[in-house]
């Protein structure tokens, strides 16, 4: 212990990356599955069922013209359709080989957040405050986690701490050159989560008022330059006409939002106070509104982009993600010039002690945390019978939202069809099941009433026969308990004899 204190004194920087890279590769290797709905289905579903020759959601044009633009970047996608190409030509064909791949890249390039991080606080404040905040990006409890998630919100974050730095890297000597990639950066943020023009943008008005003309200008630039590239050029090519997506994204949120998670206009303030953990939470808050003059470079992008979200109907907290880290290192600096004046009160001390106790706690547990796992897992079983069936059935008739089937994991997108109450449960499948193909399997999502819905299928398919169940992990069930929103169930797979023999 005294060795590695000594170390740290000596090389706090590389001790606090090393730490940040430690959790984040344990995360790459245990935290399987998918966090949310779309860093499975806008990224990893997308581009594997282009690699498989298909549009299976609908993304490109269609040959009778009646598909649209779906309104979503095809840069971050894209990406991922090149990762797997180049994984079919090496022969990585096993899908939880392909994601430990995918994750460990991610988790790398989350890495930047902390050294970025690092070296914006330690230009704008001390090393002791560099430090704190360094250790904050590193190790904060849902970072390991989110790190390696293909997730728009956070894997857009190294984009704009990238370009943050280079502007401040070049206040004192201003460069043409730094202002233009500068801009370049943001311009590929925006190319990955479109909001963070919120961030960007504001930036530039904040050096507009501190007159630095010629820097805004170039950064305009670079930002242009990459936003034409990626979405002009892309969506020319695909749709005939640039900047199809962004149009899409645009009409179908002003007309949709309010169809999504809606909440209060302060539900974002609560979350962030909470998910940061009180009171140090609160410290950073307090930090946050001290820095206001003294830093409004980084002040007024978080608190604009705190605003639009506050703002805006569909208020899901994944949104605000993207935010955390500059939240953190403006609210650390400010909190340490409120508290350089004074003596370290005990409550403060015993503060950052229950912090980082709850945190590691917390940092542990969510860091082996396999998400989804039940819906993960159950194609995965499938996939074990993926050349003797060719459509599935899904009922999840208590619910009116289907939890989306993750098809990479086996192996090919097939058909499948959902009983669902909102498209009139097992009435309308009676009514269609003839014209259905005969499904290999049965998925029952949930334990309740099973046994009568296995009774009304059986009306159709009599030979399905019971398989396998299913069981989420333990923080999916914690989560469900906390909050039934979070809809992580049992799965009972049923095989259809007719379709499959037990041969």
């Amino acid at each position: 212990m005294n060795r590695l204190l000594k170390y740290y004194e000596e090389h706090p920087f590389r001790t606090i990356l090393m730490a940040g890279l430690f959790f984040r590769l344990i995360a790459a290797f245990f935290s399987k599955g998918y966090g949310w709905s779309d860093d499975q289905f806008l990224t990893i579903e997308v581009a594997k069922s282009w690699i498989e020759g298909t549009d299976y959601y609908h993304w490109l044009p269609s040959a009778d013209g009646t598909a649209q633009p779906q309104g979503f970047s095809f840069f971050y996608p894209g990406l991922h359709y090149l990762l797997f190409g180049i994984f079919k030509f090496s022969g990585i064909t096993t899908p939880q080989v392909e994601m430990t791949i995918v994750r460990l890249i991610h988790a790398l390039w989350s890495m930047l957040t902390i050294w970025f991080g690092y070296k914006i606080t330690l230009k704008l404040s001390n090393t002791k405050t560099a430090n704190l905040a360094g250790w904050l990006l590193a190790i904060f409890w849902i970072y390991p986690f989110l790190s390696v998630r293909n997730l728009v919100e956070f894997v857009s974050i190294p984009f704009l701490m990238w370009g943050l730095w280079l502007i401040l890297k070049n206040e004192d000597k201003p460069k043409v050159s730094m202002a233009f990639w500068a801009g370049f950066l943001f311009g590929l943020a925006f190319d990955t989560r479109y909001q963070t023009a919120l961030v960007s943008g504001t930036i530039g008005m904040v050096m507009l008022y501190q007159q630095r003309w010629k820097e805004v200008i170039w950064i305009t630039l670079g930002g242009i330059l990459s936003v034409l590239l990626i979405q002009g050029v892309v969506d020319y090519f695909v749709w005939g006409k640039p900047f199809t997506q962004i149009y899409g994204y645009v009409s179908y949120n002003a007309t949709h939002a309010g169809e999504y998670t809606i909440g209060p206009w302060y539900l974002f303030i609560i979350f962030l106070m909470g998910i940061i953990i009180p009171p140090v939470s609160i410290f950073i808050f307090a930090g946050f509104f001290k820095s206001w003059k003294r830093i409004p470079i980084l002040f007024f992008p978080v608190l604009v982009f705190i605003l639009f979200h506050s703002y805006y109907p569909n208020k899901q907290e994944r949104f605000i993600v993207t935010i955390m880290p500059l939240l953190m290192i403006i609210g650390i600096i400010g909190w340490q010039n409120i508290t350089k004046d004074i003596n370290n009160t005990k409550w403060i001390k015993h503060s950052w002690l229950f912090f980082w106790v709850i945190n590691v706690i917390l940092m542990i547990g969510v860091t082996f945390t396999y998400s989804k796992k039940a819906r993960v897992e159950s194609m995965v079983y499938l996939s074990n019978y993926i050349n003797q069936f060719n459509s599935f059935v899904i009922d999840d008739v208590s619910k009116n939202v289907l939890g989306f089937p993750p098809q990479f994991y086996l192996g090919k997108h097939l058909d499948y069809y959902a009983i669902l109450q909102n498209n009139g449960g097992y009435e309308t499948f009676y009514k269609k099941s003839s014209s259905l193909n005969n499904p290999g399997f049965i998925l029952f999502y949930h334990k309740e009433n099973i046994e009568s819905r296995v009774n009304s299928i059986k009306k159709i398919y009599p030979q399905i026969v019971f398989e396998k169940k299913i069981e989420p992990g333990n923080v999916d069930k914690i989560l469900y308990w906390l909050n039934p929103i979070n809809d992580n169930q049992d799965i009972y797979i049923y095989r259809n004899k007719a379709v499959i023999s037990d041969e």
